[in-house]
């Protein structure tokens, strides 16, 4: 992660936790790549992989574990004294970003150019993906029936037209076809991308017989701003709740775990952003998958098992929208969330989010216990207002859920911004959320 002059500002442990999330987004440029780096860092924490194809134990899943489904993660603590009717504390959040994805048949060329086919992964800003050097990340699935993960240095670029071809773009604004304008170029000639992700995998093009595969800003996070309030990165949404979690269990992990404390569970699905609707997103059965089996191997029955998820808490951490200082009418004018304000609650009368008051008070319990700020979003009545995993998670489990997360400037930008200082009071509302 690139850096500036140091600031007296931002206090070390935050300046610590800003810095530790540009490694961490650096370390992720897919949701398989982020599920894996948050499982490599429980591992050096202690945490266990269970193996979803295995039978699990009573042993099995006390203490520190994780599963990984493809491009999602779930990992838990629970005490040793946990039983069928220990509930549990949840955080959840997504892995997937907007992005450009390889199409099935990725070769195209023109004008002697070697180009890469793509659609269009979420809803982007497609403007903010122009004029920047790509990386492409994802998976490849080998004829074998394994899979690799792979990743590239800076291999492609979406160019804009000049100016000069294109006066009216002054007056009228630009305007992009996602079909038209959005193939980035790739080399000269004869250039082949699946060759490319080939090699870099280490393996044979022809060993590849399936592949997701994405577009990934090439540009490092980096601290800015006058005194370095301010962290720019791709993908804060939302990788910036991935981590927060991961962080927060692996706080927990190394602190006495009370006999009669909750499972403090993390979950990370893919998918958000195209509707959880997905074997590893949050509308798929991942979590209920994982809940039942645990629920099971600690002795319980149907019965016992709805007992406890009614008992059980989740807070679905997504980032959110800061008021914007050149858009103040897009904002309900008297919620203000700003930048550096923590955590920021989310409110729907549509249920949009999931937040109702019960959830309210456990969030601003954990906020109060961990002594971070904060705040409070809810929709102009004239804007549309997005979702999140909240609902889906509520409607499928029973539990009672909250909505909250950082705020972002430029979100779905290519490279999205946040106050620096709100990464450390995620994480440690999150931890206080696990272990109220």
């Amino acid at each position: 992660m690139t850096a500036s002059p140091a600031s007296e500002s931002l206090p070390a442990d935050a300046r610590a936790a800003a810095r530790d999330l540009g490694s961490f987004v650096t370390a992720s440029p897919s949701s398989f790549h982020a599920a894996r780096e948050s499982a490599r860092r429980l591992t050096e924490a202690g945490f266990r992989e269970l193996d979803e194809h295995e039978e699990w134990s009573a042993q099995d899943v006390t203490g520190a574990v994780f599963v990984v489904r493809d491009g999602a993660i779930i990992a838990w603590i629970a005490p040793e004294a946990a039983s069928a009717s220990t509930p549990w504390r949840i955080v959840g959040s997504h892995t997937d970003s907007p992005a450009l994805k390889l199409k099935p048949n990725p070769r195209l060329a023109a004008e002697g150019i070697a180009q890469i086919g793509v659609e269009i992964y979420g809803g982007p800003l497609l403007n903010s993906w122009l004029d920047r050097e790509l990386r492409l990340a994802g998976r490849l699935a080998l004829r074998d029936g394994s899979t690799v993960l792979v990743d590239t240095p800076p291999v492609a670029r979406v160019p804009q037209l000049a100016i000069h071809l294109d006066r009216g773009v002054t007056r009228d604004g630009l305007t992009l076809d996602p079909q038209r304008h959005m193939q980035p170029i790739l080399g000269l000639g004869e250039a082949d991308v699946l060759e490319l992700l080939a090699k870099r995998a280490g393996v044979t093009v022809h060993d590849v017989v399936g592949f997701d595969v994405v577009t990934v800003d090439a540009q490092e996070p980096a601290l800015f701003g006058a005194q370095e309030e301010f962290l720019a990165s791709a993908r804060l949404d939302n990788l910036s709740s991935v981590h927060a979690e991961t962080q927060a269990l692996i706080e927990l992990a190394g602190a006495d775990t009370p006999a009669d404390a909750p499972i403090a569970l993390m979950v990370a699905n893919d998918h958000e952003e195209v509707g959880s609707a997905t074997r590893s997103g949050a509308g798929g059965p991942f979590l209920e998958d994982v809940l039942v089996r645990m629920h099971a191997a600690l002795g319980g029955t149907d019965a016992s098992r709805r007992q406890a998820f009614a008992s059980s808490f989740v807070l679905s951490a997504d980032a959110g929208h800061a008021a914007h200082p050149n858009y103040p009418e897009r904002h309900d004018p008297v919620e203000r969330p700003r930048l550096g304000g923590g955590p920021m609650l989310k409110v729907n009368a549509q249920q949009r989010y999931a937040t109702d008051a019960a959830g309210t008070a456990a969030f601003v319990a954990a906020c109060e216990k961990a002594g971070v700020p904060h705040q409070t979003f809810v929709s102009n009545n004239a804007m549309p207002c997005g979702s999140t995993i909240g609902p889906i998670t509520a409607t499928r489990l029973g539990m009672v859920t909250v909505d909250a997360g950082i705020t972002l400037l430029s979100m779905h930008s290519a490279r999205e911004m946040c106050a620096a200082s709100d990464v450390l009071a995620l994480q440690r509302a999150c931890a206080a959320f696990l272990r109220p």
